[in-house]
């Protein structure tokens, strides 16, 4: 038998990322867990209690959700008990050069490859871009790199996603800074 989430997360956390996208028949089935403290899997005939944190993410905009019919209100409230609001990484930028140093030292790692140094033309176009997609899309971009870089330093944007390697002109280079990871 294979046990579910709730299951393998009894007496612990269980992570939900992006409960703003689930189905409406999903959203019943976590209302009715979160209410009852208690799970049903497939094919079971009886119920048994969890006893699950749970911690859920989303990037949208749960009240305008409800409002438009798409989420549960009560899952809302059974959920929202301490809420942590993230500002998007372009309205923190102080973050970018500590999470890029991160990801090129993990990706290295996993690679086994040295970690590349970043020149401050790099360092430049990642503090410049707008990074829609968050710290995932940074990190898929220093992955690139890590990937791409041949030995061990960055002089170019050349490595960078087509987006980014537009003229800069937004900092002055001296405010964005190289920085070397070792």
């Amino acid at each position: 038998r294979k046990l579910g989430k709730f299951e393998l997360a009894d007496k612990g956390t269980l992570f939900l990322d992006e409960v703003g996208d689930m189905s409406p028949d999903m959203q019943k089935k976590l209302l009715r867990v979160l209410q009852e403290g208690e799970i049903r899997p497939v094919g079971a005939t009886r119920s048994f209690q969890v006893n699950a944190r749970v911690v859920a993410a989303t990037n949208a905009e749960l009240r305008e959700r409800i409002k438009a019919g798409r989420f549960l209100e009560d899952l809302y409230y059974r959920m929202n008990d301490i809420a942590i609001t993230v500002p998007p990484l372009r309205d923190r930028r102080e973050d970018i050069p500590a999470l890029t140093e991160h990801f090129l030292g993990y990706y290295a790692r996993q690679m086994d490859k040295p970690v590349p140094q970043l020149a401050p033309a790099v360092t430049k176009a990642l503090l410049n871009h707008e990074w829609r997609g968050n710290v995932r899309e940074l990190e898929k971009t220093v992955k690139r790199i890590v990937v791409l870089a041949e030995p061990d330093t960055v002089a170019g944007t050349d490595l960078l996603p087509e987006e980014m390697r537009a003229p800069i002109e937004t900092l002055p280079i001296e405010q964005s800074g190289g920085y070397n990871v070792r």
